[in-house]
């Protein structure tokens, strides 16, 4: 634990527990309503959990165990909470007949018992997930780029929103949005770990879409993990890089290190599906529902995302830990370091 715990030296809450409470109100229904104004989204309600072995769940990097029990009604069926919706979502834009430039976001709440419990990461998960329909012509870097910009806009809006109502707190978000590719971090700083890349790109730029994870890279590695059946992380972008998928990756002030807020990109068509299940070993799932929808030609074209809500409201309101947030479960003896060090977690 000790390790992955940052204690930030002095640091002091801005806002106690009320307020906070009344602040991260306050910015989730900013944020929603100007997100889905940027990217002409309907708000729709997602399930807590899906039924396994459709592929409907979504494997985030392929190895995290999702929480399961048995349906005593429906026969004993196994279900299985949501990782994130970004199979659900494609699936039910499909099913309801959203068109092109249309698309929807909801609520999602996940546990995840393999996160690595610290600053940032937590069992239980909130993000707006969103998803919408692509026109023809719209699968290509440029796209990804200008969805992006959109989003960024809604973000640094919105703090600039908590700003004028918190006056204690400082914008720290650039104006702009950097793009760079995982092969020039790569390049650029040889030996570091992705993670060191991403921290010193977030340094230099404030905020910054890291564009292709998924694929190995020039090292042989990959940037992150990707699970093979959502994001596109192997079409051709340009003439030397690969992936239309990314992160938002911003440099958080408290803590002085690389924050994820968005992992989003271009979801898989027929042809990179059924590539990348090759290079990942797992074409087995060629046999799932849901894969098969999508190799038979039922599935919209779409672009989609996660963001997250507790990441962002901690962004926002200056707070050294997630758990400041929202409540979970944590480490006794990070309860404990924690509130030595002015850090009281929910």
């Amino acid at each position: 634990m000790a390790g992955r715990l940052i204690l930030p030296p002095g640091y002091t809450r801005i806002l106690p527990p009320r307020e906070t409470e009344t602040a991260i109100r306050l910015i989730k229904e900013f944020f929603q309503v100007n997100l889905a104004f940027e990217l002409n989204l309907i708000r729709a309600t997602a399930p807590l959990f899906v039924e396994s072995g459709t592929g409907i769940n979504d494997d985030l990097n392929g190895v995290e165990r999702p929480v399961s029990f048995t349906v005593r009604d429906i026969g004993g069926v196994r279900a299985e909470i949501v990782h994130s919706l970004a199979k659900w979502k494609r699936m039910t834009l499909a099913d309801l007949g959203f068109k092109p430039g249309e698309g929807l976001y909801t609520d999602m709440n996940a546990i995840r018992p393999d996160e690595d419990l610290d600053n940032t990461h937590s069992l239980y998960v909130d993000q707006w997930d969103w998803e919408r329909v692509m026109a023809a012509g719209e699968r290509n870097l440029d796209f990804l780029k200008a969805v992006v910009r959109r989003i960024y806009d809604v973000i640094r809006r919105t703090e600039l929103r908590v700003a004028y109502e918190y006056p204690a707190i400082t914008p720290c978000l650039p104006e702009t949005i950097t793009f760079v590719h995982s092969e020039d971090l790569c390049a650029e700083f040889p030996g570091r770990t992705p993670r060191e890349r991403e921290a010193a790109a977030c340094r230099r730029h404030g905020a910054v879409f890291v564009i292709g994870i998924g694929g190995p890279l020039q090292d042989g590695r990959a940037h992150d993990g990707r699970a093979p059946d959502y994001d596109d992380w192997t079409t051709p972008a340009d003439a030397t890089h690969r992936g239309l998928n990314g992160d938002i990756l911003v440099h958080n002030p408290i803590l002085d290190t690389v924050f994820e807020l968005s992992s989003m990109g271009i979801r898989v068509d027929s042809a990179a599906l059924d590539r990348q299940l090759e290079l990942s070993g797992q074409t087995a799932r060629r046999q799932l529902y849901w894969h098969r929808r999508l190799l038979g030609g039922e599935l919209p074209q779409t672009i989609g995302g996660g963001i997250g809500q507790s990441r962002l409201c901690m962004l926002y309101l200056r707070k050294a830990h997630i758990g400041e947030i929202q409540a979970s479960l944590w480490p006794p003896a990070m309860v404990s370091e924690c509130r030595r060090h002015g850090i009281e977690l929910l």
